[in-house]
C-alpha cells in the first residue's frame, strides 16, 4: 500500500492558479467520489485552502498519482501540460511528512497559524463521511493531528506575533495585561488598520470608535468592525476616554502632537494610553513616547517586533521537524509491524496444518497409544515445527521496521510458499 500526494501551493502557484482549482465545499462530496471511481485509488482526501489544494491517496503502485492529476485537469478543464508545471508530489514518508507539517502549520505561509489544522480536519471529516478514509490514510492522518498537538504544546510556535497586527495587539497586552473593556479609536480607515481593530475587537476591546476625515468611509469600516463613527472634528475632545489610539491618516503632518498629549494623560490621571501609528507619513509626532505612560508605536517598530518573533518561530519550527522525524518513525514502525502481522499468523497456520498432517500419518506406526502420549506427541511435533520458524519470524519482525524489508517479507512469504495456490502440493 503506498501513501501519494499530488498538491500546489502558495510555494508553486500564484493565488490566480489556486483560485482556478479551489474545490467549493458543496462539490466535495461528488469530487471524492469522482475521484475514488479512478483506477488503482482507494482511499482520497482532498484539502482545498486559499494557500493550497492537495489530494492525498492510497493506491497499490505510483501510477495513481498520475490519475490524480489527470482528475484534477478534467475536473477544473485546464490542460495537463500546463498544470503539471505548477504541481508536486510526494510518495510515502515523503508524503507523510507533508501531511505532518502541514498538519502542524510548519508549510503555511505563515509559520505557526493555526487555521490550517482546522482545514484539514474538516477535509477529513468531509473524506470520512464521504467512506473514502478508512484504513491506511486515516491512521496517517489521525496521526497527524496527534503531532500537531504535540508540537504546538511542545514549542512556542504560535505563541508569537508576525503579523503587524497581532503584533500591536502583543504589546497592547503587555501594557495593559488585560484588553477586556478596553476602548479603541481608529484615526483614518485603511486596511491595515481595520485588520488591527479585528484583532483588538478579537482579544476582548470593548467600544471601537471610528473616524475620518470622509465620513463614508468610516461609516463603511465601523459597519465592518461593528464599531461606532466619531466625527474627524471632535475626535480630539474624546481622546481622554481611549485607551488605544490606532493611527492610519494619510495627513500630511502630525495629527497628535505632544503638548496635547499632555493635557490627555492629565485628564486621564496617568492611566496610561497605548499609540500605535502605522501611517506613513507619521500621525504622531515622536516625542510623544517621552511622555510617562504614553507608549507609542510606529510601523517600524512594529516591524522590528515581528521580524523578531519569525526569527524565533524558525527556531521553534527546527524542534518541531525533529518532533515529526520522531513521529513518522514511529508511525512507520507501527505500520510496517501490522502490515507483517498476517504473514506471521499465515506462518502459524501453515504449520498448524503441517503438525496436523504430520500426525494423522504417523499416528498409525504407534499402535494403541494413551490419550497422554498422543498429547504429548503433538505437543513434540508442534514445538518442534515453531523452534524451525523461531528464525524467519524473528527476522519478518526486524524487517518490518527497516527500509529494505518488504523483500525479506516477500523471501519468507516465498519460502513458506503463503502466496501459492491454495491446491498446490508439495
Amino acid at each position: 500500500m503506498k501513501v501519494l500526494l499530488t498538491g500546489l501551493s502558495h510555494h508553486t502557484a500564484p493565488v490566480d492558479v489556486r483560485e482556478r482549482l479551489a474545490f467549493p465545499e458543496a462539490e466535495l462530496p461528488a469530487a471524492l467520489e469522482e475521484l475514488r471511481g479512478r483506477a488503482g485509488v482507494q482511499e482520497a482526501m482532498i484539502l482545498s485552502t486559499c494557500n493550497r489544494v492537495e489530494i492525498a491517496v492510497t493506491a497499490e503502485s505510483e501510477s495513481a498519482a498520475e490519475r490524480v492529476t489527470e482528475f484534477l485537469a478534467e475536473r477544473q478543464k485546464l490542460d495537463p501540460k500546463w498544470l503539471a508545471g505548477y504541481l508536486y508530489r510526494h510518495e510515502d514518508r515523503d508524503a507523510i511528512r507533508h501531511l505532518f507539517r502541514v498538519a502542524s502549520s510548519l508549510d503555511s505561509m505563515v509559520v505557526g497559524e493555526p487555521q490550517i489544522l482546522g482545514q484539514l480536519k474538516s477535509a477529513y471529516n468531509a473524506a470520512r463521511e464521504q467512506g473514502s478514509l478508512y484504513g491506511f490514510l486515516d491512521s496517517v492522518l489521525t496521526r497527524a493531528f496527534a503531532v500537531a498537538k504535540r508540537v504546538r504544546s511542545e514549542t512556542g510556535i504560535a505563541r508569537s506575533a508576525v503579523s503587524v497586527s497581532s503584533a500591536a495587539v502583543d504589546l497592547a497586552r503587555q501594557i495593559f495585561g488585560n484588553l477586556r473593556d478596553k476602548r479603541v479609536l481608529l484615526i483614518g480607515a485603511g486596511k491595515m488598520s481595520e485588520l488591527a481593530a479585528r484583532h483588538l475587537m478579537t482579544a476582548g476591546c470593548g467600544l471601537i470608535l471610528v473616524t475620518n476625515r470622509t465620513r463614508a468611509r468610516a461609516e463603511q469600516m465601523a459597519l465592518a468592525i461593528g464599531g461606532q463613527v466619531l466625527n474627524y472634528e471632535s475626535f480630539r475632545d474624546r481622546l481622554h476616554e481611549i485607551d488605544i489610539v490606532l493611527t492610519s491618516s494619510g495627513a500630511p503632518d502630525y495629527l497628535l502632537r505632544k503638548d496635547e498629549m499632555q493635557r490627555v494623560l492629565e485628564r486621564r490621571r496617568n492611566r496610561p494610553v497605548f499609540l500605535i501609528d502605522i501611517a506613513v507619513p507619521r500621525n504622531v509626532a515622536p516625542d510623544v513616547n517621552e511622555i510617562e505612560n504614553a507608549y507609542l508605536y510606529d510601523i517600524d517598530d512594529l516591524g522590528r517586533a515581528v521580524e523578531q518573533n519569525r526569527r524565533a518561530r524558525a527556531m521553534e519550527a527546527e524542534q518541531a521537524e525533529e518532533i515529526i522525524d520522531a513521529e513518522i518513525a514511529r508511525l512507520l514502525e507501527r505500520l510496517k509491524a501490522r502490515e507483517v502481522t498476517p504473514t506471521i499468523v499465515g506462518i502459524q497456520h501453515q504449520l498448524d496444518a503441517y503438525s496436523r498432517a504430520e500426525f494423522e500419518r504417523l499416528r498409525p506406526r504407534f499402535g494403541e497409544l494413551t490419550p497422554q502420549q498422543e498429547e504429548a506427541l503433538q505437543a513434540y511435533t508442534r514445538a518442534l515445527l515453531n523452534k524451525i520458524a523461531h528464525g524467519p519470524m524473528t527476522e519478518l519482525r526486524r524487517a518490518a521496521t527497516r527500509p529494505e524489508g518488504d523483500k525479506v517479507i516477500n523471501v519468507i512469504r516465498r519460502v513458506f510458499r503463503l502466496d501459492a495456490p491454495a491446491d498446490t502440493e508439495e
